[in-house]
């Protein structure tokens, strides 16, 4: 059995507004703030209050700068940052993608609120389940909450796949993330020792992990980046024989086999009435510079703007894979499940300078050709913290204020 290893994290104070004249003026500024509306204005982003939640699609706007706002911590005072999302400790100077907020077309997302979310959560398990995506995700969301709780009142540990971050307050909360890149069973299931050759990926078994966190109040997937793999045997439960996937034809209908067993796992094992499932859409890479008009053999690498105008779609995203998730996510509405798609792919999209790239812990150190060209070893697939995914966290925040 592998070690246990356990963390104490340090915190920050945090400030509640008790008087009753408090919370009128509060009101009073939010009616200001209605009438005059410019989503342009920073001195408008002001929390909302959870009774009256937005109504628009949040998932339909554009990127607005933010130096007032943005963003909502510092990756240094982070605890719970780890080397592979903290892009200023490792070398990179400007921090201006930490500064870009979402704002809805017709609307405003909610500002986040730690304490407001925790209340939420209080005596709940969620879990986080998916890959590296989803544990960079996980990670912006405890960089989020840390502040509002006191450090000897929490503490995270790994054991095996399953990192646990937990909370003596709110009645116990506690936030895990689960190791299952493919969501079925593949030999890529360590979490240390996930790097093969080629992926063998068994898309009529789940329950091995499914276990570990069958009875989550709130269950948050991702499953897309790994299955993009050149070189993918697929086994079929049984049997023995195995198939090659070649295109991307092949790939999508194996995934669809995969995501037919994570709904009918999930129509069985679930509480219909209690647990609220989130699927998160696909997050887009930035490998193709041509995508918006560099030259070839170009990537996200260097960029540090991102793409405002609409209309933008980029290379790196599968849609044959996105119609899958979303197709899977509304089998599970009509079974009755409280599922909820968030859509973070168009927006993720226009992000191009929010990746490491080579602003990150490398665990095999750059050769010297490598050197000589960044683009070849940048990572455009994981996001620098602060960043994009504290804006999936608070999408993710409206829908549990709304449907939790």
């Amino acid at each position: 059995m592998k070690s246990l290893k356990i963390w104490i994290f340090g915190t920050l104070t945090h400030n509640r507004v008790n008087s009753v004249l408090g919370f009128s003026v509060m009101a009073l500024l939010l009616a200001a703030v209605y009438l005059t509306r410019d989503s342009t204005n920073l001195d408008e982003y002001l929390p909302v209050d959870e009774k009256s939640l937005p109504h628009c699609d949040l998932f339909s706007g554009k990127w607005v700068y933010d130096n007032k706002f943005a963003p909502l911590y510092n990756e240094r005072e982070c605890s719970f940052m780890t080397d592979d999302y903290a892009c200023q400790k490792s070398g990179r100077n400007e921090s201006k993608y930490q500064h870009w907020r979402w704002q809805p077309h017709d609307c405003d997302l909610p500002r986040f609120n730690a304490t407001t979310l925790l209340e939420k959560l209080r005596g709940k398990r969620i879990t986080f389940v998916g890959d590296s995506l989803n544990k960079n995700q996980w990670t912006s969301l405890l960089c989020l909450i840390e502040s509002s709780i006191p450090p000897s009142e929490r503490f995270a540990q790994w054991n095996g796949s399953l990192a646990t971050f937990k909370t003596s307050q709110y009645d116990g909360v506690s936030i895990q993330f689960y190791w299952e890149p493919l969501l079925v069973e593949s030999n890529c299931d360590d979490p240390a020792e996930h790097h093969v050759t080629e992926r063998v990926v068994d898309v009529q078994k789940i329950e091995k992990h499914a276990m570990h966190w069958k009875d989550a109040d709130i269950l948050i997937f991702d499953s897309f980046i790994w299955w993009l793999s050149a070189k993918m045997t697929v086994l079929r439960g049984s049997s023995q024989n195995s198939e090659e996937i070649h295109n991307a034809i092949e790939r999508t209908k194996s995934y669809k086999v995969a995501l037919k067993t994570w709904t009918d796992w999930l129509n069985l094992h679930v509480n219909h009435t209690k647990t609220q499932l989130f699927f998160m859409s696909s997050s887009p890479y930035h490998h193709v510079g041509e995508d918006w008009g560099k030259s070839a053999n170009t990537n996200c690498y260097n960029e540090t703007e991102p793409i405002l105008g609409e209309g933008f779609v980029g290379s790196g995203l599968d849609r044959g894979m996105i119609r899958v998730a979303e197709n899977a996510v509304r089998e599970l509405k009509t079974k009755g499940l409280k599922v909820q798609y968030v859509n973070i792919s168009e927006l993720s999209d226009k992000r191009k300078e929010a990746h490491p790239s080579i602003y990150r812990k490398h665990w095999k150190p750059p050769t010297e050709e490598e050197l000589g060209n960044p683009s070849s070893y940048s990572d455009c697939v994981h996001w620098c913290l602060p960043g994009v995914p504290d804006i999936w966290n608070q999408l993710l925040y409206a829908h549990i204020l709304q449907y939790t």
